[in-house]
């Protein structure tokens, strides 16, 4: 299991400022791609813009997609193609996972976050990067990885914050700072029904299913992902609950974390799910790591933890994705999540090819446009992203008003198998998950069902 959060008191951890070893870890990275991720073929296009601005003594900011756990790795190939080694904001628990994850890290680029609460020294860092060096820095500004190719989470606040924190910074001596969108699209080469079927295999024989005679991957699919929404709503609802897919995903999201908003925060509730999640990290973790609570006090923190990371990962699976357009991509996604749910653990299919795309420089103002609406920043972020992604069709689905929603009464908490976890992003710059030893997740049935 990936311990995710950390009880410990933080320490900062910077990056390593050298540039020969960081090149040198570079030229194994397309055979590393291939040995663990599957990723066969890396197709980068508009990097030339990267090589200029980076000539020009500009300071940029990378902001790419985030859908899968090598996309630091991938853009890291892109910077090699453009010679230069990137800077990469990474969640702290990527750097206790023991010596080694922590040297490579670092030679990487790395240099640590702490997503529980403010850090003002990574902070700093990445405004530092953004001034003085000529290496870019990247920021995924989802915050978390979605696993969907071709969906765009909700971008988050804090890449724009830094970008126009260093712009003042260079505005000073004449200097200045842009954002490059970079969209990374990967594509299955391979058979997808011999790559699938065998992990759908291992997972109905866990769920006590007799063999399956059904050659349809699709139906296989969303019966896994029925059986396993239905649980959890059974363990957290009493009960299987009955609606549309989104009334069940929006009246589970609210039964999380409501109660919890209310015993933290007063009340008070953020905007989106992951900003709610963050909020109560916030709140629940720092006590935590004083390492003063009794025993039945902490394990009552981690079960609620564990409540959180299902509310986000509910918040972060888009109602149609193999129903609608069953590509092989989404397929292979999906179950995925499955066996990495289930399992801890994702086996490597091949193969990968990926295509990059650098967007357009996108100028950072010294001041945010304080009119209504979207940061105007992170709005073209957004835009370029999508356009980039090829994404046309869909729209994020605006959440029922919460007065016509039921919220159930506390219940008793659920026993978990362990405190430790996978889960979240080791790179996402503010904050990630936590997965409940060996639980299911609750949200995969949103990735499986049409609406309605």
């Amino acid at each position: 299991m990936q311990p995710v959060v950390i009880t410990e008191p933080y320490r900062f951890v910077p990056p390593y400022r050298g540039r020969v070893l960081p090149r040198l870890l570079q030229l194994i990275l397309p055979s590393y791609l291939r040995r663990n991720h599957g990723i066969t073929q890396i197709h980068c296009e508009g990097g030339d813009c990267l090589r200029d601005l980076l000539a020009a003594g500009v300071g940029v900011l990378l902001a790419p997609n985030h859908c899968r756990p090598e996309d630091p790795l991938v853009v890291s190939e892109l910077c090699r193609r453009v010679g230069t080694t990137p800077y990469t904001m990474a969640s702290w628990h990527v750097f206790m996972q023991g010596w080694a994850q922590r040297v490579f890290s670092r030679l990487g680029g790395g240099f640590s976050v702490y997503r529980e609460g403010l850090d003002r020294q990574a902070l700093n860092t990445a405004i530092e990067i953004l001034v003085r060096e000529r290496r870019p820095l990247v920021i995924f500004p989802e915050g978390a990885i979605s696993r969907h190719n071709d969906r765009l989470n909700p971008l988050m606040e804090g890449p724009p914050f830094i970008a126009r924190s260093a712009a003042k910074r260079r505005a000073e001596s004449g200097g200045r700072v842009v954002v490059l969108p970079v969209a990374l699209r990967y594509r299955f080469g391979g058979d997808v029904g011999r790559a699938i079927a065998p992990v759908l295999d291992r997972i109905e024989r866990r769920l006590s299913w007799g063999p399956t005679t059904s050659g349809d991957l699709v139906q296989r699919i969303r019966k896994v992902g029925l059986a396993l929404l239905s649980l959890k709503e059974i363990e957290y609802l009493s009960e299987p609950q009955l609606g549309t897919l989104w009334e069940r995903v929006d009246r589970l999201i609210e039964n999380l974390l409501a109660p919890l908003e209310r015993e933290w925060l007063k009340g008070r509730r953020d905007n989106s799910t992951i900003a709610r999640v963050k909020s109560l990290r916030v709140a629940i973790v720092p006590e935590m790591v004083q390492g003063e609570l009794p025993e039945p006090e902490l394990a009552r923190r981690w079960t609620q933890l564990a409540q959180i990371y299902l509310a986000q990962q509910l918040s972060l699976y888009p109602a149609d994705s193999i129903q609608s357009n069953p590509t092989p991509e989404r397929l292979i996604e999906t179950v995925q999540r499955f066996e990495e749910d289930l399992t801890d653990t994702c086996e490597v299919h091949a193969p990968w090819q990926v295509t990059v795309r650098v967007g357009q420089p996108i100028p950072v103002s010294t001041t945010r446009d304080r009119t209504p609406g979207d940061d105007p920043l992170l709005a073209e972020i957004s835009r370029q992203l999508q356009q980039l992604l090829e994404i046309t069709t869909w729209v994020t689905p605006v959440p029922h008003r919460l007065d016509s929603l039921h919220v159930l009464p506390p219940r008793r908490p659920p026993r978990f198998l362990s405190a430790g976890s996978r889960g979240g992003c080791g790179c996402c710059a503010w904050w990630g998950g936590w997965l409940p030893g060996l639980a299911p997740s609750p949200s995969l049935e949103a990735a499986l069902l049409p609406k309605g």
